[in-house]
């Protein structure tokens, strides 16, 4: 015979390993709602500020320092979330190395919430995120060369290698000067007045 418990709920509805807990979002909406849980947006200012759960607090990954994340308890949980869940899982790492004795992040990120049909803070105005500005220039030039390299010259196969050796080299280092150039653009007054990191070609 099997009996339910509120905290058998609980564990059914999140993944564990170690200190580790990956929750869905049906499950922090219900936290939220009951006031047990603090969400914690790992993501850069500027995806923070176009879109976000309300509430969410703010501590991107690029400069994330686990001592001022608080830790959670029993009567308040600290749930970590990204876009995806990639990133809020790298940060929930970080917590655990740190000395956190458990971490919480939101399993599949926004992009799942927003699949569930939860509520989102959003700002429609402001530009897409500087790295996705970024994969639109890049896609285009290596596009517009491809072309170019196929019915002009196949020297305009420079410019698609130059810009992928640029990719190789963020990907590599972790900095981006496409994104310093396109982060000081005049449409892009907003994400350097909230000191995204993407400005100075930091993106992750």
């Amino acid at each position: 015979m099997s009996t339910t418990t509120t905290n058998g709920n609980m564990q059914s509805a999140s993944a564990a390993i170690g200190g580790l807990k990956e929750i869905d979002a049906a499950t922090l909406k219900r936290w939220l709602d009951a006031d047990e849980a603090v969400v914690v947006d790992v993501r850069e200012v500027d995806e923070h500020a176009r879109e976000r759960i309300p509430g969410a607090q703010l501590a991107s990954l690029s400069k994330l320092d686990p001592t001022q994340v608080p830790a959670s308890s029993e009567a308040r949980r600290v749930v970590l979330h990204c876009r995806s869940g990639r990133r809020s899982g790298e940060a929930a790492g970080r917590l655990l190395a740190s000395g956190h004795v458990e971490a919480f992040h939101l399993k599949g990120g926004l992009e799942a919430w927003k699949a569930a049909g939860l509520p989102i803070q959003e700002n429609p105005r402001l530009p897409i995120s500087i790295i996705r500005q970024v994969q639109l220039v890049i896609g285009a030039v290596v596009l517009a060369g491809s072309i170019l390299a196929a019915t002009v010259s196949p020297w305009f196969l420079l410019l698609t290698g130059f810009f992928g050796v640029g990719v190789f080299i963020a990907g590599a280092t972790g900095t981006c000067g496409m994104a310093a150039v396109v982060g000081h653009m005049p449409w892009n007054r907003a994400f350097r007045a909230a000191g995204d990191p993407c400005v100075r070609g930091i993106c992750r």
